[in-house]
């Protein structure tokens, strides 16, 4: 019969996944102290949350986990719930610091999702990488992540050094950081207000984003709190708004743009993606959601037309792959745009110096 010991009840907390996450709560630190006596095991643990529904879900396993182990006779699991940190508390004319080791940091943002925002963020932070800058791109959308998909990296989980820095995984010479990387792949992101915005500016300052040229912030959709912490609260050098030529999209996108200017970020430019698109049978063009929005919003804003991004199935067949189409066919159209985005992004930020 083996022994009970406290390295075995350690192996089976391993067991215990915290909510939303494909990590357990040892490699989460939550194990402060294991106590035997005899068959008697008291686990103390200590949570960061305002959800208490997390609090009894881990408990609850926790304890199934420990009465299960071979030499117990009871199981008894305590909490130590504290308040997660504040949500920042910015405002608009709050200092905004900049992220240690980057020249720039650049918010690819939308006022509605369904866009291709996402396809947008990954594309050009490819072309910048292309026109032979080190580039890095934060997937901000906690809730809906996709980033990690279209490089490749749902099955790739981030590592982090002794002192809790978290070291980005890097894809075709890209620093890369997603909550899709965090996730199994059909665990939703199970997160309140302060812990998403506590997640995000984890992503944003205990991520080793040293030596970058850029880094690209793919934002959520909309001017929620996830946005308005970002805004308020890192140093941006510009914003890129995207949207679709319909009016619905573009009404959002005005919204976006309000956003930045009450904090005095400045729009870089708009991208208009799903422009039209080119039937491959016989050439011709079809506007599917309209014509002509991008530039007449982009003119009401006083803005650069950065792009037209049509609908390409090369493009969407390679984020799908795990690789921008940037990267995967540097020839293909839609790269072409990219390329000229990544240009005239650079020259807005260098020209606003």
């Amino acid at each position: 019969m083996s022994v009970l010991t406290e390295s075995t009840i350690i192996e089976r907390l391993k067991s215990v996944k915290f909510p939303g996450y494909s990590r357990d709560i040892v490699s989460f630190g939550l194990v402060k102290e294991v106590k035997l006596a005899g068959g008697d095991v008291l686990v103390r643990l200590a949570i960061a949350t305002s959800n208490p529904a997390v609090a009894e879900t881990i408990k609850r396993e926790a304890e199934n986990a420990v009465s299960a182990t071979p030499g117990v006779t009871s199981a008894r699991v305590v909490i130590d719930i504290s308040n997660p940190p504040d949500t920042v508390k910015g405002s608009a004319g709050a200092a905004a610091t900049g992220i240690p080791g980057v020249k720039h940091v650049i918010a690819v943002a939308s006022g509605k999702g369904g866009v291709g925002k996402s396809t947008v963020a990954a594309n050009l932070t490819a072309a910048l990488q292309q026109r032979g800058l080190k580039t890095g791109l934060c997937d901000c959308d906690i809730y809906g992540p996709s980033i990690a998909l279209m490089f490749g990296a749902s099955q790739e989980q981030p590592m982090a050094t002794a002192d809790n820095t978290i070291i980005p995984i890097e894809r075709y010479g890209i620093k890369v950081m997603s909550m899709g990387s965090l996730l199994d792949d059909n665990s939703p992101a199970i997160l309140r207000g302060p812990m998403v915005t506590r997640a995000t500016q984890q992503f944003l300052r205990q991520v080793d984003w040293s030596g970058l040229d850029y880094l690209i912030l793919d934002l959520p959709p909309g001017t929620g709190d996830i946005q308005l912490t970002i805004v308020q609260t890192v140093a941006l050098s510009g914003a890129i708004i995207v949207t679709t030529p319909q009016e619905v999209a573009l009404i959002d996108a005005r919204r976006a743009s309000a956003m930045f200017a009450k904090v005095n970020v400045p729009v870089l430019g708009l991208v208009e993606n799903m422009s039209f698109f080119v039937s491959p049978s016989d050439g011709k063009r079809y506007d599917i959601f309209g014509a002509g929005g991008g530039q007449r919003e982009a003119a009401r804003l006083h803005v650069p037309l950065l792009g037209e991004v049509p609908i390409d199935m090369a493009t969407r067949e390679a984020g799908d792959r795990g690789m921008p189409v940037v990267l995967e066919d540097p020839k293909n159209t839609v790269s072409s745009i990219f390329l000229s985005i990544a240009d005239q992004l650079r020259g807005a930020v260098e020209k606003a110096k």
